[in-house]
């Protein structure tokens, strides 16, 4: 009973801990979608090439948003027509800096460690998003023109339902996941493993490495906890580990870009933080003087929900799990219909139509599923089977109204080109 109480206590903090952050990352991406045309999203960081890379993580480092709290967004930058390069730039250099976390470091672990982290996140970044594009290029061809030409039309309504609706939706499954071993690795690793021991070198980089990737730390509230273990004797080369892999990475982060950009690009995204951590951690250990990475300032208060009001930690986090629980409700309620349909005797007409549609936009399984269980609940629709390859839609049905089709593609998310005209 203590272990079952431990983990949901674990739960909770972890979720109250990432929930501002998460909620924080769906309103810039609903922002980030209504307030960017997406050609200009193409131009900049739509193409297989170092400039849209650069280009994203120059945005990606000054902005305040956590390992969390980026995940959203920057699966939005890759739905609205950024190449996967570019959205892993981004996911690299965004959560290891921010503006707030730079001031932060500079006001408890020195001047030195506050210009270090953006510069390191900055190339990290680059690294990493360049390897994507490198290794994995597999939707190069296929999100070529999915791009609409024009960004669409604002409404507050249109913003809050794809931040808190689509967005929620898109990742809920997985994160919850990733929360839920994220608690678990939480309750069995002892609160005092870092200061127990005293690590130093490759090997005890190699330690904080292990422990640092499935655990949620904020970029900003992980430099209180830095700034002890600095004084217990960590050295500043496993420190900066600490400080890229915590904020960087967690299970939550990882279930979600597995999910979202494929096992390749998840690949790529880890073994950069690995590698660059370590590679940056050695630098700092032997070439550059010890006495300039002391800690300015201590504080007793070690979680990051203190740097927040209590009330807006809790709202937050209730926010959050209604939203959640409202994604899995539309999820099952969507399973039945499609059940309940599947049950009810088919009606036949001679007005039977077949009508194949050209769509944008659809670069995976998920959004063939998608397409096709949305355009599938439409009225007089008997079936939809969509073509990714071909980026076409066959719809089966009666009295079929291309209008409202359209409509539907547009309101999932997807481009819409009309009636496939040849045989």
């Amino acid at each position: 009973m203590h272990y079952i109480i431990s983990y949901l206590d674990s739960l909770y903090s972890l979720t109250s801990e990432m929930a501002p952050y998460l909620l924080l990352g769906f309103l810039f991406a609903g922002i980030l979608k209504y307030s960017v045309s997406p050609n200009i999203m193409t131009k900049y960081l739509g193409k297989n090439r170092l400039s849209s890379v650069i280009n994203a993580s120059l945005l990606g480092v000054p902005l305040p948003l956590c390992s969390c709290g980026v995940l959203p967004a920057g699966i939005s930058l890759y739905k609205n027509g950024a190449s996967k390069g570019s959205a892993v730039s981004f996911l690299i250099s965004t959560p290891q800096t921010g503006v707030d976390s730079i001031l932060v470091t500079w006001s408890m672990l020195g001047l030195p460690f506050a210009l270090l982290r953006p510069i390191i996140a900055f190339v990290t970044g680059i690294v990493g998003g360049w390897f994507t594009n490198k290794v994995d290029n597999s939707d190069s061809k296929v999100r070529k023109d999915t791009a609409s030409n024009t960004k669409p039309k604002f409404s507050i309504k249109g913003l809050l339902h794809y931040s808190f609706i689509e967005m929620v939706g898109d990742i809920a499954k997985w994160l919850v996941i990733g929360l839920l071993i994220a608690a678990f690795i939480t309750v069995i690793i002892p609160d005092n493993f870092f200061t127990e021991y005293k690590l130093d070198g490759i090997v005890g980089m190699l330690i904080i490495l292990a422990v640092s990737i499935p655990l949620y730390i904020c970029a900003t509230s992980s430099v209180p906890i830095a700034a002890v273990l600095l004084l217990k004797g960590l050295s500043p080369g496993a420190l900066l580990v600490f400080l890229m892999a915590g904020p960087a990475t967690n299970a939550a982060t990882i279930t979600v870009i597995g999910k979202n950009l494929g096992k390749k690009t998840l690949t790529v995204y880890l073994a950069t933080l690995v590698i660059g951590s370590l590679v940056f951690g050695l630098l700092i250990d032997n070439f550059l003087p010890g006495s300039w990475f002391s800690p300015l300032s201590i504080i007793n208060d070690m979680h990051g929900n203190h740097l927040l009001p209590q009330w807006l930690v809790f709202s937050s986090t209730l926010l959050l799990v209604l939203l959640i629980a409202y994604s899995y409700y539309n999820s099952a309620a969507a399973v039945y219909k499609k059940w309940n349909k599947s049950k009810q005797p088919p009606t036949y007409s001679i007005v039977t139509q077949e009508l194949v549609v050209n769509v944008s936009g659809m670069t995976c399984g998920k959004c063939k599923a998608k397409v096709e269980d949305g355009i599938g609940e439409l009225l007089n629709v008997s079936s939809a089977v969509a073509d990714t390859e071909n980026d076409t839609l066959k719809i089966v049905g009666n009295n079929l109204s291309p209008d409202d089709i359209a409509k539907k593609i547009v309101a999932l998310g997807y481009k819409y080109n009309g009636v496939n005209l040849k045989d």
